[in-house]
């Protein structure tokens, strides 16, 4: 099924080694208190988000497509949205939930977040879908993003069989690994000793 993800390379050769090692990961993860209990619920998650992440991406597109200062990391330069660009980067991003509910998070899956996080900069942006966009997307951004993506996740996941606790721990551990893995995507963006 991933074969068919253009540009999604987990666990290829091409990907580059986190510069996070794996206890500094596991410290982090104390950091924002991310148990094993929530990668239960992440999985759990997983099962109920199955069948409605069409509907999750259309509520991000929607979002994204509402705030132009947002569609522009999607568009030439001159302003218009590349519909190709946009398609390809939805396939990613669908398979992201996929991956982000299903821990446990392993050093394949430390390593994929550099390269995701590298994609976001002038080192990477555009090289992976060959198109003619900005250049990067500020941090910034990336951090602010947060709060939509886990604010619109839970209706989604109270349409499973799941209800109140359940749902209410499964969107906690949403937002952690949300956390985490916008922390690690901060990496290439902050200056050489600070991360």
């Amino acid at each position: 099924m991933t074969d068919d993800i253009s540009g999604y390379t987990f666990g290829e050769e091409s990907v580059p080694v986190s510069p996070i090692d794996m206890p500094a990961f596991n410290r982090l993860k104390q950091t924002v208190l991310f148990t094993e209990e929530d990668e239960e619920h992440l999985r759990m998650a997983g099962e109920v988000l199955d069948g409605q992440i069409d509907d999750v991406l259309d509520t991000w597109y929607e979002f994204i497509a509402d705030h132009p200062h947002l569609i522009q990391y999607f568009s030439t330069p001159e302003g218009e949205p590349i519909e190709e660009y946009l398609d390809r980067v939805r396939q990613r991003f669908g398979q992201w939930i996929r991956d982000t509910c299903n821990p446990p998070y392993d050093e394949e899956w430390l390593n994929y977040q550099q390269e995701i996080a590298l994609r976001h900069t002038h080192e990477k942006k555009n090289e992976t879908d060959d198109v003619d966009s900005v250049d990067h997307i500020p941090y910034r951004y990336l951090s602010a993003f947060i709060y939509p993506i886990t604010a619109t996740m839970k209706p989604f996941l109270k349409n499973g069989k799941y209800s109140g606790d359940a749902v209410e721990k499964m969107h906690s551990a949403w937002f952690k690994a949300v956390v985490l893995q916008v922390t690690l995507w901060s990496e290439p963006y902050v200056k050489n000793g600070d991360f």
